[in-house]
């Protein structure tokens, strides 16, 4: 375990924590108080690390995931599905979501659009009810010119899942497959509203300084 340790750089008193909480596999008994740890164990490791530092994820949320990713019954597919949302926990709506002229407005909007882009199977996706309470604050605003774009911005979005999933690649490799849904959605969405900032300033300066 020592290796194990030295090789991640996570504590042994830790390690031990994560085996108990069957975050990872035991490791090959050498003797009675003895095991082997491999590669495998550094990669499951470094994953549970960067679940849990980077992406703020419970112990809770972290083993239910693992579960899934060592249970061979759980398809690649199932697998990914359970992945996305335990990274991407969305806002809940606020109270503007709830009641009102312009809730019920972008209640109804959210699910023409989900109607017109083939989404209806999302409707009960947690981001749909994210979707609709941002929505209905922006209308309670008086925003309603953002009805005009949220075609676009869904296009948009469908080229970005596009650029997603080519990256994820080849499923077979479950680990990965976590790794890259996982840490992917957490740093993509970082990097995508990176990339709009800069494309709005460059916009910006086109638009409003010519």
């Amino acid at each position: 375990m020592a290796g194990l340790s030295a090789a991640t750089g996570v504590p042994v008193p830790t390690i031990k924590y994560y085996l108990r909480e069957g975050l990872l596999p035991p490791g090959r008994p050498l003797a009675r108080n003895q095991a082997e740890y491999g590669p495998a164990h550094v990669r499951r490791l470094k994953l549970v690390r960067a679940l849990a530092d980077y992406g703020g994820l419970s112990i809770a949320a972290i083993a239910g995931l693992v579960r899934h990713l060592d249970d061979p019954g759980v398809s690649a597919g199932e697998l990914l599905a359970e992945a996305q949302p335990a990274v991407a926990a969305p806002q809940e709506p606020g109270p503007a979501s709830g009641s009102g002229a312009a809730a019920e407005r972008a209640r109804d909007q959210v699910a023409a659009l989900l109607a017109r882009r083939g989404w209806e199977g999302l409707a009960d996706h947690p981001s749909a009810a994210t979707l609709t309470g941002v929505l209905a604050s922006l209308l309670e605003l008086g925003l309603d010119d953002v009805l005009e774009g949220l075609d676009d911005y869904a296009g948009a979005a469908e080229a970005a899942a596009s650029a997603d999933v080519r990256i994820l690649g080849d499923v077979t490799d479950r680990e990965r497959a976590v790794e890259v849904v996982a840490l992917g959605t957490l740093l993509g969405d970082t990097l995508i509203a990176a990339l709009r900032r800069l494309a709005q300033a460059r916009l910006a300066e086109d638009t409003y300084q010519s």
